[in-house]
């Protein structure tokens, strides 16, 4: 193997190595989306990023899914029916960065059974506030290790 071709491999393996997957986020994860389940506590440890999908999990005979803005959701107002999920097994991909919030409209779910989710989308590659250290950690053990092999190659 050349000395070029070692650096090229170095290098494709740093870059690489800092691009992330979209994920699926199962909503309420076993207890799928539901009433009397406290959404902002499972929403509170994850990173959402655009690209990432949420996947609602439900019985469509009770329950169904709004996309809202900020005031519906803090009223539990809902948009006409006709604009609810309502498969049982819906996907929303997260186009754009920023809030995004989610409620049931049937019956009372929202107002009284707290079945309402808001999370913060971050842009695809921010770092995670959480995660900033681990960020320098690999990007510090991925410069060294193209330094290891470029100083090998060498010799």
């Amino acid at each position: 193997m050349t000395c070029s071709n070692v650096m090229y491999f170095a290098i494709c393996m740093v870059l690489f190595s800092s691009v992330a997957m979209a994920v699926d986020h199962i909503v309420g994860d076993e207890k799928g989306w539901t009433v009397d389940f406290n959404y902002t506590q499972w929403a509170q440890d994850k990173v959402f990023r655009v690209g990432d999908n949420l996947v609602f999990n439900y019985d469509n005979s009770k329950h169904n899914v709004f996309k809202v803005n900020g005031a519906l959701f803090q009223n539990c107002d809902f948009p006409p029916q006709n604009e609810a999920l309502s498969t049982g097994k819906d996907v929303i991909q997260l186009k754009t960065d920023g809030r995004k919030w989610y409620i049931c409209g049937k019956a009372n779910h929202c107002a009284a059974r707290q079945m309402k989710l808001v999370i913060n989308v971050l842009e695809e590659g921010a770092p995670s506030p959480s995660s900033s250290a681990h960020s320098l950690a690999s990007t510090v053990f991925g410069v060294l290790m193209l330094a290891m092999i470029a100083i090998t190659a060498i010799f």
